[in-house]
């Protein structure tokens, strides 16, 4: 039994210097379409791991344990039951956007290896809504006991004028609502221009608004009610923050998700790629997205969900979201990082 906790370490340490040679979005791109070619195949046990079982209820939901892949790294949705396999106890893929989109010029995604950091301004690049409500659909995770639960996250296409955003997010909402476990609101990618002024004060909130108001109608239309997340960026004012839970809480919103990458780039001065423009993902956002979960957690009170997610790359970094409030985390660069054993590390870590 031993082999399945060491093979996907030492296979990707194997790996990992081959991907690491290549452009960053190349490297991505490869591992993807493996792991969706592998899925399902006997080669699945390159990665598979057993599912640490730590079960824990947020809004209404079984959560097999605490540990999630954050979206981004699977916005088609297509690779589901490869990253099923891994041992998460939820997946969240996305950010889709209602029509298809490059995204932004390449190159667009840089590693900064010496800070175990990314920058990434892809843009919410991906297929659209139609080609990920069938990529979901064709996913076998749902057959299995014990399967991660699944978020499905939507966005603005960068054509959208911001006076027009709402609109994008219902289009998203009705489409992913019937096959999603909860839906998360990314309104905190930096690399959609004016997509963080959807975190001011008067825009979030006829923003949840309309989505509240959408998720009525589409909870007495489907028999279902779906949790909503919304995602947040770590470079927020204590005020901004605290206006943000005030507004979470009178729309319903059922917990929230910190946080995104960084534009702030003070811990990686003077690395090769720092300059670039994008979001910071990694290490050096894991403090403040720490500082952000813990003003949350004082505004929201204890019973609120808050899904941490920022520069976990061990076991001992999960555990300090936990200390700073977190209920459940999520990893991402980690996983480019130190590959899928960090999974069961976390799990394991959380667990105990």
């Amino acid at each position: 039994m031993s082999h399945s906790f060491s093979l996907p370490a030492l296979g990707y340490a194997l790996v990992r210097p081959l991907l690491f040679q290549m452009d960053a979005e190349q490297a991505h791109d490869l591992t993807l379409n493996r792991l969706a070619k592998w899925q399902n195949t006997p080669l699945q046990t390159l990665w598979s791991s057993p599912q640490v079982a730590d079960p824990v209820t947020l809004a209404g939901l079984a959560f097999p344990n605490r540990v999630g892949l954050a979206a981004g790294l699977d916005k088609n949705a297509r690779c589901i039951d490869a990253f099923a396999a891994m041992g998460f106890g939820f997946i969240e893929v996305g950010t889709v956007t209602p029509l298809a989109q490059p995204g932004n010029p390449q190159p667009r995604m840089f590693r900064l290896p010496q800070a175990e950091a990314l920058i990434n301004r892809l843009g919410f690049n991906n297929q659209g809504l139609e080609s990920f409500v069938k990529n979901v659909q064709q996913s076998r995770r749902r057959q299995q006991p014990g399967a991660p639960l699944l978020g499905l996250n939507i966005g603005k296409n960068a054509a959208t004028p911001i006076e027009r955003a709402t609109d994008d997010y219902l289009i998203g909402l009705s489409g992913v609502y019937p096959f999603a476990d909860y839906v998360t609101i990314n309104i905190s990618s930096p690399n959609t221009k004016n997509l963080r002024a959807l975190q001011s004060d008067e825009a979030l909130d006829g923003l949840l608004g309309a989505l509240a108001e959408r998720r009525e109608s589409l909870s007495l239309t489907h028999q279902k009610r779906i949790p909503l997340f919304v995602k947040i960026a770590p470079d927020l004012e204590e005020s901004q923050i605290k206006l943000i839970a005030a507004t979470l809480r009178r729309h319903g919103m059922d917990g929230v998700i910190a946080t995104n990458t960084t534009l702030a780039r003070s811990a990686v001065q003077g690395l090769r790629h720092a300059e670039e423009a994008g979001g910071l993902s990694g290490r050096p956002v894991l403090e403040a997205s720490n500082h952000v979960i813990q003003q949350l957690r004082a505004e929201l009170g204890a019973g609120y969900p808050i899904i941490g997610v920022g520069g976990i790359l061990s076991a001992a970094d999960a555990l300090a979201k936990r200390q700073a409030g977190a209920d459940v985390v999520q990893i991402y660069t980690g996983l480019i990082y130190r590959g899928p054993a960090l999974v069961n590390e976390v799990a394991k870590a959380l667990a105990a």
